[in-house]
């Protein structure tokens, strides 16, 4: 049985009782859970290692397709991980409040603050072109993509033709120019398409054109620093000893009373099986897969996939963004990011339907992920994103709170974990018999 510790408001015992059951019922090693309601701490709970014990070490990235998809879609693929670990991420050190971790794409939600802040602060457009800011992106048939559909995944450029090497896709040149002169997959802003590595090239190099600093740096100085997150996008060597090392697992055998498992619909399957398809070459814009655990992919600053974060920073930064945060009176707007309208714009659907990359239907806002059948929130005015693997954020203006969960154990799928839904639908039975 593992010691879950930290603290929970009353009303709120049904999510520590289905955070301890995840380690049981669904082969949890080490996590936290954190939920903010009305800018107030109300969940704070961690247990488990720093490192997934027993499980298999883990190079596959968010560009691998080594697991399942969106749904439960079978793939291929994996690999061993390095050696060299450092001690103290290794053994059966326990994970503890201050543990932090590789997040993968829930570091989208975060980096799609930086351009709507831009823009409420009157420095981006987001209806100009891309190539106001960034000429050279107009090659190839790019000349009329705007930058909505860039936060939307409408650019049509979630694959490239000759993938970037590890050591490419965090130079911070490569992955700009690749992106720069890749042909869209399709007329950009009339389909849309997780692009779930390009967009860190995509993003970091439009804010960087616009600010003339990097991304990691401007979440530094402008989100976490003000809101003292323990959240970086470049890690900094001294913070290294904090992260927990992810790692593959794999749940635990149902038991035969819980009937037959649901398997994954063929098209998506077949999506991941297939080596030209979008699905799989969209995954693997970085090959080989990236070693998550190695401390360059750490330092580089991937807005996609490589954010670095405990669950407080994450449930701080989604409560500070529908704010107002009583804590945080050095943030503009008295500890609240989004400005009214600014948080209509986010959530408000920009793309919905086939998804040309997961090929389920997914909803977009200007950056993030929408509530729905893959990826279910808290409500339809949800906004955030999950990340490949099982942790998962995002914010419900209407239920006033921001959410936050972590994992080091990496499951297959992209959307919709179980462990993540089991501490949703825990927070919603709370919200309820609080209201009632």
């Amino acid at each position: 049985m593992v010691d879950v510790q930290g603290t929970v408001a009353d009303g709120f015992g049904p999510v520590r009782d289905a955070f301890a059951a995840n380690f049981t019922r669904h082969g949890e090693r080490g996590a936290a859970v954190v939920l903010y309601r009305e800018g107030e701490k109300v969940v704070d709970l961690w247990g488990g290692t720093k490192t997934p014990d027993g499980a298999d070490d883990f190079d596959g990235g968010e560009g691998s397709y080594g697991g399942e998809g969106p749904d439960g879609g079978e793939g291929s693929g994996g690999g061993e991980g390095s050696d060299g670990r450092e001690e103290s991420q290794g053994g059966h050190e326990p994970w503890t409040q201050d543990t932090a971790q590789v997040v993968r794409s829930v570091t989208k939600g975060v980096a799609a603050a930086v351009p709507l802040l831009l823009h409420q602060r009157g420095q981006l457009d987001l209806d100009g072109r891309v190539s106001t800011y960034w000429p050279e992106f107009k090659a190839a048939g790019k000349e009329r993509v705007l930058v909505r559909h860039l936060l939307a995944h409408r650019t049509g450029v979630p694959v490239l033709d000759t993938p970037l090497t590890p050591d490419q896709a965090i130079d911070g040149i490569s992955g700009p120019l690749a992106v720069a002169a890749q042909r869209p997959v399709w007329e950009p802003g009339t389909a849309h398409g997780y692009h779930a590595q390009t967009y860190s090239w995509l993003l970091g190099e439009l804010v960087r054109r616009v600010t003339g600093r990097t991304i990691g740096r401007w979440i530094a100085e402008e989100i976490a620093r003000p809101l003292g997150l323990d959240l970086w996008l470049g890690l900094p060597e001294e913070q290294r000893g904090r992260v927990g090392r992810i790692a593959a697992v794999e749940p635990p055998a149902a038991p035969a009373s819980a009937g037959p498992r649901l398997r994954p619909k063929r098209s998506v399957a077949e999506a991941y099986r297939d080596p030209e398809s979008l699905t799989r070459r969209a995954f693997a814009a970085i090959t080989p897969v990236p070693d998550e655990n190695d401390p360059a992919y750490l330092a580089a600053e991937l807005p996609a996939s490589g954010g670095v974060a405990t669950a407080e920073a994450l449930a701080r930064f989604y409560a500070a963004l529908i704010g107002p945060l009583p804590s945080a009176r050095t943030v503009r707007s008295g500890g609240r990011l989004f400005a009214p309208a600014t948080l209509t714009m986010a959530r408000t659907e920009e793309s919905a339907g086939p998804d040309q990359v997961l090929v389920v239907g997914t909803r977009f806002g200007l950056g993030y992920m929408l509530h729905g059948p893959a990826c279910p929130l808290l409500g339809p005015g949800s906004f955030g994103h999950p990340g490949r693997g099982g942790s998962l954020a995002f914010a419900d203006p209407e239920a006033r709170i921001g959410f936050a969960y972590v994992t080091n154990g990496m499951r297959r799928g992209v959307t919709a974990d179980p462990r993540a839904q089991a501490l949703v639908r825990a927070v919603r039975t709370s919200l309820a018999a609080l209201e009632a």
